[in-house]
């Protein structure tokens, strides 16, 4: 079996340790990994799967030997080592929002667009969290009727916003139930005992930059240049896991009972979807695992064509590492 140097930038953050705990369930061959980080990290050492690992400083030399770059940083930080990645022969796949929109760069969801990957140019781009949770929801529906629009509205967890998102949730719980005064930082607002209908800035008429991925990302992994996306992006107090309430209008009209054939069959979902039992997608449930929960599957009452469905999926694993190390997985069936 042949065996792949890979490199993780941006190794002790969230996403980049959670990149290494999937890369070792599901037995990535892994020649040499390389943990790269910023110089405050440096020198720390890690243990995976069965190997101690001292991480290293993230320059453009240290992706000498690499076959595929596993990137968990920030635009910033994606845009400055990205052409020393391709520069050095490996495949970099970026989980950050540099790349994702440029026409050159593969945006891939392994069970959408898995094609996609063969035609990188040393770049591969991972997609938004909330975009690759709705999507896999979905997809299945678009494959017995073009999706024509989306209508969505997301309820996304703390950690979402980094570690110090669920450290500020608790910390703000901790002191209402004292009576004392809380200042948030990581959010714009108190978020325990809250919601803000604010992620990230003002992008296009009122919307956010967080809300237009869905379009401008879905248009472009769906190879459906026209879908047309409404969405409302919610911050709530839930530690892990994404959850989005979704109107889908199809070109024809697609039944509950087909929709629900169709979702329960697709990969890396699972039909969960009992009113009357009180089984539905929730966050607790979909956390720390990789399939997408999908349930209230229910016809549309405004649009005739349309179909309301909820889904939930874990979005450090499914939306951010997960996705990333099954992109690097088809690269080694290439």
């Amino acid at each position: 079996m042949k065996l792949y140097n890979v490199a993780i930038l941006g190794a002790t953050g969230a996403v980049g340790q959670e990149m290494m705990k999937i890369l070792a369930e599901r037995n990535f061959p892994v020649g040499k990994l390389r943990l790269l980080a910023s110089a405050r990290s440096v020198g720390q050492m890690v243990e995976w799967n069965g190997r101690r690992i001292c991480v290293e400083l993230a320059c453009d030399e240290a992706f000498e030997g690499m076959d595929i770059v596993l990137g968990a940083a920030e635009n910033d930080i994606a845009e400055r080592f990205a052409p020393a990645i391709v520069k050095a022969g490996a495949v970099f796949v970026d989980n950050s929002s540099a790349f994702r929109l440029d026409p050159d760069v593969p945006l891939v969801v392994p069970e959408i667009n898995p094609d996609d990957v063969r035609n990188h140019k040393g770049i591969i781009s991972n997609p938004n969290c909330t975009t690759i949770i709705s999507l896999t929801a979905i997809n299945a529906l678009n494959t017995d009727s073009p999706i024509e629009s989306i209508v969505a509205s997301s309820y996304q967890a703390v950690s979402g916003a980094g570690a110090a998102g669920p450290v500020e949730l608790m910390e703000q719980v901790e002191k209402l139930g004292r009576g004392e005064q809380v200042e948030p930082k990581v959010f714009q607002h108190q978020i325990a005992f809250n919601v803000i209908p604010q992620i990230g800035g003002e992008a296009y008429a009122g919307y956010t930059s967080e809300e237009m991925k869905l379009q401008n990302e879905g248009r472009k992994i769906m190879h459906l240049p026209e879908l047309k996306v409404s969405c409302t992006c919610v911050r709530v107090p839930v530690v892990r896991s994404h959850s989005v309430s979704i109107v889908v209008r199809t070109k024809e009209k697609i039944s509950v009972q087909r929709a629900r054939e169709l979702i329960a069959q697709a990969p890396g979902c699972r039909l969960v979807d009992d009113l009357a039992a009180k089984s539905y997608p929730m966050p607790l449930d979909t956390s720390d695992q990789d399939l997408v929960f999908v349930g209230r599957i229910r016809e549309d009452l405004v649009d005739e064509k349309g179909l309301n469905i909820w889904c939930c999926g874990d979005q450090v694993r499914k939306g951010a590492a997960t996705n990333a190390v099954q992109i690097a997985l088809l690269l080694t069936q290439i």
